[in-house]
């Protein structure tokens, strides 16, 4: 598996472990606040082939309140 994979794997597993241990009731809500933006941050852009070619996650319906 390529390394970028594994970082971009990582990554998203934390960031499901976090909204797990967030739904605690016993969950520190500042760390959750503070560690879950700074992992969605460092999310890798996805490596190669992991979407369809021509894929562009803009396009699609305007919500309301969107664009």
């Amino acid at each position: 598996m390529c390394e970028r994979f594994e970082d971009y794997q990582r990554t998203v597993m934390l960031l499901g472990s976090l909204a797990l241990y967030g739904e605690r009731s016993d969950a520190d809500g500042d760390f959750v606040d503070v560690v879950g933006p700074a992992l969605a941050v460092s999310l890798p852009e996805p490596p190669p082939g992991m979407f369809p070619p021509g894929y562009d996650p803009t396009a699609g319906p305007d919500y309301p309140g969107g664009r």
